[in-house]
């Protein structure tokens, strides 16, 4: 018996309409990042002072104008915002992510009322950055009715510090108050983490002999990597786009001492009317911004072909 043949298929009809809808997203992602962005770009290589009709192509002269003032006796502004960046980038990938991976593991535990802890952990996050700035400033670090100082005062300190006014403080103060935001989100997601680790493994580490710190470091932890390196990118692009929390409490003092490269390109673009030199303050936050971007885009992708 002659075996049949299958009709050839028609051409498939093209459905566009999922496409359509795709315009109006993408016309506005365009309009408003791709646009001001390469802007932006331009712009640095211009000495445009925001007001001129006409901007003037300077090449890499604010480039080389930033990087020229490192290593001056007196530090300048821009060597003071690439250095915070960087305490705020070594300070964010530590502090906050051991404590909050050291809370998730304590509350994953048969904790009664573990949700109000939780909840309660995690409700600084809910807030806005100004008015965790306004909370820092006023009802912590107020010279005078602040709570770490009525705290020292109580102790027998009898000229406390002034936080925000120390220009070796400063910088630590205004950390601390966005660590203590960041925190509870980074609990939530190793909470999460950790209910996907199969307790059998666990068992199987106990009944080998393993305590509990053991069974940690050798089997939650690695388990926990991909939540971790998640968590580390987070925290890294948090610490190098922080602007609203240092603005509100400091605007940068005293003296540069707590400006960041965001703050930096704030003023000298908007306050400085240094248009060119602002933008590429901007250019430099964006390409260590991309730096860890392109890491953690690889990682991922590098996971995803291995699955």
């Amino acid at each position: 018996m002659a075996a049949t043949v299958p009709p050839l298929s028609r051409k498939r009809k093209i459905n566009w309409t999922p496409y359509l809808f795709l315009v109006g997203p993408l016309v506005l992602y365009l309009v408003w990042i791709i646009g001001p962005m390469l802007y932006t770009f331009y712009l640095s290589l211009t000495d445009w002072d925001g007001i001129s009709p006409e901007a003037k192509y300077i090449g890499l002269k604010n480039f080389n104008l930033l990087f020229g003032s490192l290593g001056k006796r007196v530090p300048s502004a821009f060597e003071y915002s690439l250095f915070n960046n960087l305490k705020w980038l070594l300070t964010f990938i530590t502090v906050p992510v051991a404590i909050g991976l050291g809370l998730a593991v304590i509350l994953n535990q048969d904790i009664k009322a573990d949700r109000y802890f939780k909840m309660g952990i995690f409700l600084p996050q809910v807030l806005s950055l100004p008015v965790i700035a306004l909370i820092w400033s006023f009802g912590i670090y107020n010279p005078k009715a602040g709570l770490i100082n009525q705290i020292l005062i109580g102790l027998g300190v009898a000229n406390p510090p002034g936080w925000l006014a120390d220009k070796q403080l400063v910088i630590w103060a205004v950390i601390l108050a966005a660590a203590w935001r960041q925190i509870g989100y980074i609990m939530i997601l190793y909470v999460a983490g950790l209910k996907n680790v199969d307790p059998t493994l666990l068992d199987a580490a106990k009944v080998d002999g393993a305590n509990a710190w053991r069974s940690f470091w050798h089997v939650t932890l690695p388990l926990l990597a991909p939540v971790t390196t998640i968590v580390v990118v987070i925290s890294i692009i948090d610490s190098l786009r922080s602007f609203d929390l240092v603005w509100v409490m400091t605007k940068g003092g005293p003296a540069n001492a707590s400006s960041v490269l965001a703050v930096l390109m704030y003023i000298q673009a908007f306050n400085n009317y240094k248009m060119g030199e602002g933008a590429a303050s901007a250019v430099i936050l964006f390409l260590i911004s991309l730096i860890f971007i392109v890491v953690y885009l690889s990682r991922v992708m590098k996971d995803e072909l291995e699955y």
